[in-house]
């Protein structure tokens, strides 16, 4: 009932403010909620926060929130700069009847502020997205990105910058989908110039 809610909510405000691509509504529920649900099963089960970067229209971020809504005082939140979008996110998440904090500010602007699991799906190419990520990053974060057919590319350019264990896991519903699965992101440190 409460993704039902959610979806109605986003074909009535997707009329007036495209919010998501309208020749995706057609297919909205696999196209982007099971898309995102899909994460689920990634999440520790001891994970209590969790930050969505780029929410747009609460993929993946409010859909997981609906579905975490019994965990205690788990919290979600969900950034998204456009500001006719976080107004969006604030009136579906009441309907949904979850409670998720939206901020409505740019990712760069955010305060570091360390969460258990960092999500996003077609937010930013990789090497960017771990930029946005990195100040969110505890101890033990896992970081859940949904990726498109160019991830191995995107994954090269990545490692040029930054180390991490990645684990990737086929999507279930886009064949030519990746979930990156990835742990303990750092910078590459920059190697000592010899002296001449």
């Amino acid at each position: 009932m409460r993704l039902k809610a959610y979806v109605g909510l986003l074909a009535e405000w997707n009329e007036r403010h495209n919010l998501v691509a309208r020749s995706t509504m057609a297919d909205v529920w696999r196209r982007h909620v099971w898309d995102s649900a899909q994460l689920m099963q990634y999440i520790p089960e001891d994970a209590e926060s969790l930050a969505d970067l780029g929410s747009g229209a609460g993929f993946p971020g409010l859909v997981l929130a609906i579905f975490l809504r019994d965990h205690p005082d788990f919290r979600a939140v969900l950034f998204e700069s456009t500001g006719k979008k976080a107004g969006f996110l604030e009136v579906a998440a009441k309907a949904a009847g979850v409670v998720a904090e939206v901020r409505n500010t740019r990712i760069e602007d955010a305060r570091p502020e360390p969460f258990d699991v960092v999500t996003a799906r077609a937010c930013a190419p990789l090497d960017k997205l771990l930029t946005y990520a990195q100040p969110f990053q505890g101890r033990t974060t896992t970081n859940l990105f949904l990726k498109g057919q160019n991830v191995e590319a995107e994954l090269t350019e990545a490692r040029k910058l930054w180390t991490m264990k990645v684990e990737r896991h086929p999507s279930l519903t886009d064949s030519s989908g990746t979930i990156l699965e990835i742990r303990e992101l750092a910078h590459v440190r920059s190697k000592p110039r010899a002296n001449p």
